[in-house]
Protein backbone atom coordinates (compact mmCIF):
# COMPACT_ATOMS: atom_id res chain seq x y z
CA UNK A 1 0.00 0.00 0.00
CA UNK A 2 1.68 3.43 -1.02
CA UNK A 3 2.22 5.98 1.53
CA UNK A 4 0.36 8.48 -0.27
CA UNK A 5 -3.16 6.47 -0.50
CA UNK A 6 -4.73 7.74 2.38
CA UNK A 7 -4.17 11.62 1.83
CA UNK A 8 -5.57 11.45 -2.10
CA UNK A 9 -8.84 13.60 -1.94
CA UNK A 10 -12.70 11.28 -1.55
CA UNK A 11 -14.05 10.48 -5.00
CA UNK A 12 -17.86 11.90 -6.12
CA UNK A 13 -20.12 9.12 -4.58
CA UNK A 14 -21.70 7.77 -7.45
CA UNK A 15 -25.39 6.19 -7.61
CA UNK A 16 -25.90 2.62 -7.81
CA UNK A 17 -26.17 3.04 -11.81
CA UNK A 18 -23.14 4.61 -11.68
CA UNK A 19 -24.23 8.40 -12.34
CA UNK A 20 -23.14 11.85 -9.91
CA UNK A 21 -25.76 12.27 -7.61
CA UNK A 22 -27.16 16.08 -7.48
CA UNK A 23 -26.48 18.78 -4.78
CA UNK A 24 -29.37 19.11 -2.49
CA UNK A 25 -31.37 22.17 -3.50
CA UNK A 26 -30.82 25.08 -0.30
CA UNK A 27 -34.07 25.04 1.72
CA UNK A 28 -36.30 28.59 2.20
CA UNK A 29 -36.67 30.28 5.28
CA UNK A 30 -40.18 29.66 6.82
CA UNK A 31 -42.18 32.38 7.44
CA UNK A 32 -42.93 33.03 11.39
CA UNK A 33 -46.31 32.66 12.85
CA UNK A 34 -48.62 31.34 10.81
CA UNK A 35 -47.42 28.56 8.25
CA UNK A 36 -47.58 28.63 4.32
CA UNK A 37 -51.40 30.37 4.08
CA UNK A 38 -50.92 33.64 6.06
CA UNK A 39 -49.61 35.48 3.43
CA UNK A 40 -52.36 34.83 1.03
CA UNK A 41 -55.08 35.88 3.62
CA UNK A 42 -53.80 38.93 4.14
CA UNK A 43 -53.71 40.15 0.39
CA UNK A 44 -57.42 38.64 0.14
CA UNK A 45 -58.28 40.70 3.28
CA UNK A 46 -56.38 44.01 1.71
CA UNK A 47 -58.63 43.63 -1.64
CA UNK A 48 -62.21 43.19 0.19
CA UNK A 49 -61.33 46.10 2.06
CA UNK A 50 -60.35 48.53 -1.15
CA UNK A 51 -63.32 46.76 -3.03
CA UNK A 52 -66.13 48.48 0.14
CA UNK A 53 -64.23 51.70 0.32
CA UNK A 54 -64.68 51.52 -3.43
CA UNK A 55 -68.74 50.22 -3.33
CA UNK A 56 -69.33 53.16 -0.62
CA UNK A 57 -67.77 55.91 -2.58
CA UNK A 58 -69.47 54.57 -5.27
CA UNK A 59 -73.23 54.55 -3.50
CA UNK A 60 -72.23 58.43 -2.43
CA UNK A 61 -71.61 59.53 -5.99
CA UNK A 62 -74.64 58.04 -7.12
CA UNK A 63 -76.86 59.67 -4.19
CA UNK A 64 -75.26 62.91 -4.86
CA UNK A 65 -76.30 62.37 -8.68
CA UNK A 66 -79.68 61.43 -7.42
CA UNK A 67 -80.37 64.48 -5.28
CA UNK A 68 -78.57 67.11 -8.11
CA UNK A 69 -80.97 65.58 -10.85
CA UNK A 70 -82.95 66.16 -8.79
CA UNK A 71 -82.77 69.13 -7.77
CA UNK A 72 -82.22 70.31 -11.21
CA UNK A 73 -85.48 68.63 -12.88
CA UNK A 74 -87.16 70.62 -9.57
CA UNK A 75 -85.34 73.97 -9.94
CA UNK A 76 -86.72 73.44 -13.73
CA UNK A 77 -90.13 73.11 -12.73
CA UNK A 78 -90.18 76.17 -10.95
CA UNK A 79 -88.75 77.94 -13.61
CA UNK A 80 -91.43 76.80 -15.86
CA UNK A 81 -94.20 77.61 -13.37
CA UNK A 82 -93.45 80.57 -12.79
CA UNK A 83 -92.60 81.67 -16.53
CA UNK A 84 -95.47 80.08 -17.26
CA UNK A 85 -97.67 82.15 -14.93
CA UNK A 86 -95.45 85.82 -16.40
CA UNK A 87 -96.77 84.66 -19.90
CA UNK A 88 -99.94 84.75 -18.47
CA UNK A 89 -99.92 88.19 -17.21
CA UNK A 90 -98.64 89.39 -20.35
CA UNK A 91 -101.50 88.32 -22.66
CA UNK A 92 -103.91 89.10 -20.60
CA UNK A 93 -102.48 92.61 -19.81
CA UNK A 94 -102.92 92.81 -23.62
CA UNK A 95 -106.10 91.33 -23.95
CA UNK A 96 -107.73 93.52 -20.91
CA UNK A 97 -105.99 96.40 -22.99
CA UNK A 98 -107.35 95.24 -26.38
CA UNK A 99 -111.06 95.38 -24.83
CA UNK A 100 -110.87 98.52 -22.95
CA UNK A 101 -110.05 100.00 -26.38
CA UNK A 102 -112.80 98.52 -28.13
CA UNK A 103 -115.21 100.09 -25.63
CA UNK A 104 -113.65 103.52 -25.62
CA UNK A 105 -114.59 103.28 -29.39
CA UNK A 106 -117.72 102.36 -29.57
CA UNK A 107 -118.36 105.07 -26.58
CA UNK A 108 -117.92 107.21 -29.17
CA UNK A 109 -119.57 105.31 -31.96
CA UNK A 110 -122.25 107.46 -32.88
CA UNK A 111 -119.44 110.28 -33.82
CA UNK A 112 -117.19 107.55 -35.53
CA UNK A 113 -119.56 106.61 -38.22
CA UNK A 114 -118.70 104.66 -40.71
CA UNK A 115 -114.56 104.10 -39.27
CA UNK A 116 -115.83 102.36 -36.12
CA UNK A 117 -116.00 99.33 -38.33
CA UNK A 118 -112.19 99.81 -39.58
CA UNK A 119 -111.29 100.77 -35.84
CA UNK A 120 -112.74 97.73 -33.97
CA UNK A 121 -111.85 95.51 -36.53
CA UNK A 122 -108.23 96.22 -35.83
CA UNK A 123 -108.56 95.50 -32.12
CA UNK A 124 -110.63 92.37 -33.04
CA UNK A 125 -106.84 91.29 -35.06
CA UNK A 126 -105.26 92.22 -31.98
CA UNK A 127 -107.43 89.73 -29.40
CA UNK A 128 -106.87 87.03 -32.38
CA UNK A 129 -103.41 87.42 -31.81
CA UNK A 130 -103.58 86.92 -28.00
CA UNK A 131 -105.22 83.74 -28.84
CA UNK A 132 -102.32 82.72 -30.92
CA UNK A 133 -100.01 83.70 -28.62
CA UNK A 134 -101.20 82.16 -25.61
CA UNK A 135 -101.78 78.70 -28.31
CA UNK A 136 -98.18 78.64 -28.51
CA UNK A 137 -96.77 78.79 -25.10
CA UNK A 138 -94.89 76.13 -23.15
CA UNK A 139 -97.59 74.48 -20.97
CA UNK A 140 -96.13 72.43 -17.53
CA UNK A 141 -98.46 69.97 -16.71
CA UNK A 142 -99.88 71.19 -13.67
CA UNK A 143 -100.80 74.09 -15.13
CA UNK A 144 -102.99 72.43 -18.39
CA UNK A 145 -106.30 72.57 -16.83
CA UNK A 146 -105.96 76.37 -16.78
CA UNK A 147 -104.80 76.65 -20.15
CA UNK A 148 -107.77 74.89 -21.16
CA UNK A 149 -109.70 77.95 -19.39
CA UNK A 150 -107.31 80.27 -20.61
CA UNK A 151 -107.82 79.66 -23.79
CA UNK A 152 -111.76 79.67 -23.45
CA UNK A 153 -111.70 83.48 -22.28
CA UNK A 154 -109.33 84.57 -25.16
CA UNK A 155 -111.46 82.27 -27.57
CA UNK A 156 -114.89 83.98 -26.09
CA UNK A 157 -113.28 87.57 -26.75
CA UNK A 158 -112.39 87.19 -29.99
CA UNK A 159 -115.08 85.76 -31.03
CA UNK A 160 -117.28 88.11 -29.70
CA UNK A 161 -115.21 90.78 -31.76
CA UNK A 162 -115.79 89.43 -34.87
CA UNK A 163 -119.57 89.14 -34.49
CA UNK A 164 -119.32 92.75 -33.39
CA UNK A 165 -117.53 94.08 -36.45
CA UNK A 166 -120.17 92.30 -39.09
CA UNK A 167 -122.80 93.86 -37.87
CA UNK A 168 -122.00 97.22 -36.59
CA UNK A 169 -122.21 98.64 -39.93
CA UNK A 170 -126.12 97.55 -40.57
CA UNK A 171 -126.66 98.24 -36.36
CA UNK A 172 -126.11 101.94 -37.39
CA UNK A 173 -128.56 101.76 -39.69
CA UNK A 174 -132.16 102.33 -39.32
CA UNK A 175 -135.38 99.47 -39.63
CA UNK A 176 -135.77 96.20 -38.35
CA UNK A 177 -132.16 94.90 -39.18
CA UNK A 178 -130.58 98.13 -37.65
CA UNK A 179 -132.34 97.02 -34.29
CA UNK A 180 -131.84 93.16 -34.59
CA UNK A 181 -128.35 94.01 -35.59
CA UNK A 182 -127.94 96.51 -32.22
CA UNK A 183 -129.63 92.92 -30.23
CA UNK A 184 -126.81 90.53 -31.86
CA UNK A 185 -124.26 93.04 -30.80
CA UNK A 186 -125.57 93.07 -26.86
CA UNK A 187 -125.96 89.85 -27.09
CA UNK A 188 -122.07 89.72 -27.83
CA UNK A 189 -121.60 91.62 -24.52
CA UNK A 190 -122.77 88.33 -22.36
CA UNK A 191 -119.48 86.58 -24.24
CA UNK A 192 -117.52 89.44 -22.63
CA UNK A 193 -119.13 88.53 -19.06
CA UNK A 194 -118.65 85.27 -19.29
CA UNK A 195 -115.21 85.52 -20.18
CA UNK A 196 -114.48 87.53 -17.31
CA UNK A 197 -116.23 84.85 -14.84
CA UNK A 198 -114.20 81.92 -16.36
CA UNK A 199 -111.20 83.71 -15.82
CA UNK A 200 -112.31 84.75 -12.09
CA UNK A 201 -113.44 81.55 -11.20
CA UNK A 202 -111.63 78.77 -13.36
CA UNK A 203 -108.33 80.13 -14.66
CA UNK A 204 -106.68 82.46 -11.66
CA UNK A 205 -107.27 79.64 -9.01
CA UNK A 206 -105.87 77.08 -11.13
CA UNK A 207 -102.67 78.80 -11.78
CA UNK A 208 -102.55 79.61 -8.10
CA UNK A 209 -103.47 75.88 -7.22
CA UNK A 210 -100.38 75.04 -9.17
CA UNK A 211 -98.01 77.11 -7.60
CA UNK A 212 -99.14 76.47 -3.86
CA UNK A 213 -98.85 72.66 -4.60
CA UNK A 214 -95.01 73.09 -5.68
CA UNK A 215 -94.51 75.04 -2.74
CA UNK A 216 -94.19 78.17 -4.59
CA UNK A 217 -94.88 81.59 -3.49
CA UNK A 218 -94.67 84.80 -3.97
CA UNK A 219 -95.90 84.76 -6.82
CA UNK A 220 -98.55 87.40 -8.25
CA UNK A 221 -101.70 85.45 -9.86
CA UNK A 222 -103.14 88.12 -12.93
CA UNK A 223 -106.43 89.27 -12.96
CA UNK A 224 -108.16 90.08 -16.43
CA UNK A 225 -111.29 91.71 -17.39
CA UNK A 226 -113.33 92.56 -20.34
CA UNK A 227 -116.64 94.04 -19.59
CA UNK A 228 -116.80 97.65 -18.01
CA UNK A 229 -119.97 97.85 -16.82
CA UNK A 230 -123.32 95.68 -16.98
CA UNK A 231 -125.46 98.61 -18.70
CA UNK A 232 -123.43 97.23 -22.02
CA UNK A 233 -125.62 94.36 -21.84
CA UNK A 234 -128.65 96.63 -22.71
CA UNK A 235 -129.38 97.35 -26.47
CA UNK A 236 -130.55 100.50 -25.60
CA UNK A 237 -127.12 101.35 -24.15
CA UNK A 238 -125.34 99.99 -27.53
CA UNK A 239 -127.57 101.80 -29.80
CA UNK A 240 -126.95 105.52 -27.88
CA UNK A 241 -123.47 104.71 -28.02
CA UNK A 242 -123.31 104.08 -32.03
CA UNK A 243 -126.35 105.77 -32.91
CA UNK A 244 -128.25 103.08 -33.75
CA UNK A 245 -131.63 102.06 -32.94
CA UNK A 246 -133.17 99.61 -29.93
CA UNK A 247 -136.32 97.50 -30.04
CA UNK A 248 -137.71 99.78 -27.52
CA UNK A 249 -138.76 102.43 -30.28
CA UNK A 250 -135.74 104.88 -29.32
CA UNK A 251 -135.15 106.96 -32.27
CA UNK A 252 -137.10 104.90 -34.33
CA UNK A 253 -140.07 107.58 -34.81
CA UNK A 254 -142.78 105.53 -34.12
CA UNK A 255 -146.71 106.54 -32.75
CA UNK A 256 -145.38 107.67 -29.92
CA UNK A 257 -142.89 110.34 -32.12
CA UNK A 258 -145.69 110.85 -34.64
CA UNK A 259 -143.55 110.33 -37.50
CA UNK A 260 -142.27 107.25 -39.55
CA UNK A 261 -138.28 106.98 -40.49
CA UNK A 262 -137.86 107.86 -43.97
CA UNK A 263 -137.47 104.63 -46.11
CA UNK A 264 -139.19 102.30 -43.60
CA UNK A 265 -142.50 101.39 -43.45
CA UNK A 266 -144.73 101.54 -40.50
CA UNK A 267 -147.86 99.69 -39.35
CA UNK A 268 -150.08 96.60 -38.56
CA UNK A 269 -152.61 94.12 -40.00
CA UNK A 270 -155.23 92.14 -38.27
CA UNK A 271 -155.17 88.36 -38.59
CA UNK A 272 -157.86 86.82 -36.49
CA UNK A 273 -160.88 87.89 -33.98
CA UNK A 274 -161.91 84.69 -31.95
CA UNK A 275 -164.73 84.39 -29.10
CA UNK A 276 -164.01 81.25 -26.99
CA UNK A 277 -162.73 78.59 -29.29
CA UNK A 278 -164.75 79.58 -32.31
CA UNK A 279 -163.35 81.47 -34.49
CA UNK A 280 -165.09 84.25 -36.14
CA UNK A 281 -165.40 84.60 -39.93
CA UNK A 282 -166.12 87.76 -41.57
CA UNK A 283 -168.16 88.71 -44.92
CA UNK A 284 -171.62 88.19 -43.88
CA UNK A 285 -171.14 84.92 -41.92
CA UNK A 286 -173.18 84.26 -38.95
CA UNK A 287 -171.20 83.14 -36.38
CA UNK A 288 -172.87 81.71 -33.20
CA UNK A 289 -171.48 82.87 -29.47
CA UNK A 290 -173.45 82.02 -25.85
CA UNK A 291 -174.85 85.00 -24.74
CA UNK A 292 -173.73 84.59 -21.33
CA UNK A 293 -171.27 84.87 -19.95
CA UNK A 294 -170.45 87.82 -21.74
CA UNK A 295 -167.90 87.55 -24.36
CA UNK A 296 -164.43 88.10 -24.15
CA UNK A 297 -162.80 89.25 -27.27
CA UNK A 298 -159.12 87.91 -29.04
CA UNK A 299 -157.45 89.97 -31.25
CA UNK A 300 -154.56 88.77 -33.26
CA UNK A 301 -153.12 91.15 -35.23
CA UNK A 302 -149.32 91.52 -36.48
CA UNK A 303 -146.41 94.62 -36.88
CA UNK A 304 -146.29 94.37 -40.74
CA UNK A 305 -143.31 97.55 -41.07
CA UNK A 306 -139.90 97.72 -40.00
CA UNK A 307 -140.17 99.61 -37.15
CA UNK A 308 -141.06 99.20 -33.25
CA UNK A 309 -144.85 100.68 -32.93
CA UNK A 310 -145.89 101.74 -29.09
CA UNK A 311 -149.06 102.46 -27.24
CA UNK A 312 -151.20 100.72 -29.65
CA UNK A 313 -155.01 100.73 -29.35
CA UNK A 314 -157.46 97.99 -29.95
CA UNK A 315 -161.00 99.03 -29.81
CA UNK A 316 -163.96 96.14 -30.12
CA UNK A 317 -167.65 97.38 -30.58
CA UNK A 318 -170.55 95.32 -30.59
CA UNK A 319 -173.97 96.85 -32.12
CA UNK A 320 -177.37 95.35 -31.75
CA UNK A 321 -180.86 96.25 -33.01
CA UNK A 322 -182.43 97.77 -29.53
CA UNK A 323 -179.94 97.11 -27.58
CA UNK A 324 -177.13 99.97 -26.32
CA UNK A 325 -173.70 99.91 -28.18
CA UNK A 326 -171.32 98.27 -26.28
CA UNK A 327 -167.54 98.73 -26.72
CA UNK A 328 -164.32 98.30 -25.15
CA UNK A 329 -160.16 99.41 -25.57
CA UNK A 330 -156.84 97.93 -24.59
CA UNK A 331 -153.75 99.47 -25.88
CA UNK A 332 -150.49 97.32 -26.36
CA UNK A 333 -147.38 99.37 -25.35
CA UNK A 334 -145.39 97.90 -27.67
CA UNK A 335 -145.19 95.85 -31.27
CA UNK A 336 -142.30 94.74 -33.00
CA UNK A 337 -141.84 94.19 -36.46
CA UNK A 338 -142.85 90.74 -37.42
CA UNK A 339 -143.93 89.85 -34.33
CA UNK A 340 -147.70 89.09 -33.69
CA UNK A 341 -149.50 90.01 -30.92
CA UNK A 342 -153.11 88.57 -28.98
CA UNK A 343 -154.84 91.11 -26.91
CA UNK A 344 -158.15 89.62 -25.09
CA UNK A 345 -160.51 92.30 -24.39
CA UNK A 346 -164.01 91.57 -22.65
CA UNK A 347 -167.36 92.98 -23.08
CA UNK A 348 -169.31 94.76 -19.95
CA UNK A 349 -172.45 93.16 -21.21
CA UNK A 350 -173.94 91.23 -23.91
CA UNK A 351 -177.66 90.91 -25.73
CA UNK A 352 -180.31 88.51 -25.02
CA UNK A 353 -180.27 85.11 -27.10
CA UNK A 354 -181.37 85.21 -30.39
CA UNK A 355 -180.08 88.48 -30.80
CA UNK A 356 -177.93 89.07 -33.73
CA UNK A 357 -175.31 91.89 -34.08
CA UNK A 358 -172.49 93.26 -35.26
CA UNK A 359 -168.79 93.13 -34.04
CA UNK A 360 -166.22 96.16 -35.13
CA UNK A 361 -162.75 95.24 -34.13
CA UNK A 362 -159.90 98.01 -35.10
CA UNK A 363 -156.68 98.23 -34.62
CA UNK A 364 -155.44 102.21 -34.57
CA UNK A 365 -153.22 103.32 -37.54
CA UNK A 366 -149.62 104.30 -36.36
CA UNK A 367 -148.45 107.44 -37.35
CA UNK A 368 -147.05 106.90 -41.26
CA UNK A 369 -148.96 103.76 -42.27
CA UNK A 370 -150.05 103.95 -45.83
CA UNK A 371 -152.40 100.92 -45.78
CA UNK A 372 -155.13 100.51 -43.00
CA UNK A 373 -157.77 98.78 -44.60
CA UNK A 374 -156.22 95.63 -43.12
CA UNK A 375 -156.11 96.91 -39.90
CA UNK A 376 -160.25 96.41 -39.42
CA UNK A 377 -163.23 93.80 -39.34
CA UNK A 378 -166.43 93.60 -39.23
CA UNK A 379 -168.33 89.99 -37.79
CA UNK A 380 -171.76 89.07 -37.37
CA UNK A 381 -172.76 87.79 -34.61
CA UNK A 382 -175.92 85.53 -33.81
CA UNK A 383 -176.29 85.30 -30.03
CA UNK A 384 -177.53 81.97 -28.26
CA UNK A 385 -179.10 80.64 -25.24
Amino acid sequence: MSFFDDDDPPTRATSRTGRPSRPAAPRRPQATGGGDGGGASADRQTVRTRQAVALGLGILILILLIFGVKGCLDSRKERALKDYNRNVAAITSDSDQATKSFFQLLGGGAAAGKDLQVQINQVRLSTEDDVKRAQALDVPDAMRPAQQNLMLVLNLRAAALTVIAEKLGTAQGRGAQAEAATQQIAGQMQAFLTSDVVYSQRTAPLIKQALDEAGIGGQTIPRSKSLPGYTWLAPQTVANAIGGQTVSGSGSGTTAAGTCPAGTACGHGLDSTSIGTTTLQPGGVSNKVPSKPPPTVSVKFTNQGDNNEKNVAVTVKLTAPGAKVVSAKQTVPQTTPGSQTTVSIKLPTAPAAGTVGTLDVDVAPVAGEKTVDNNKASYTILFTG
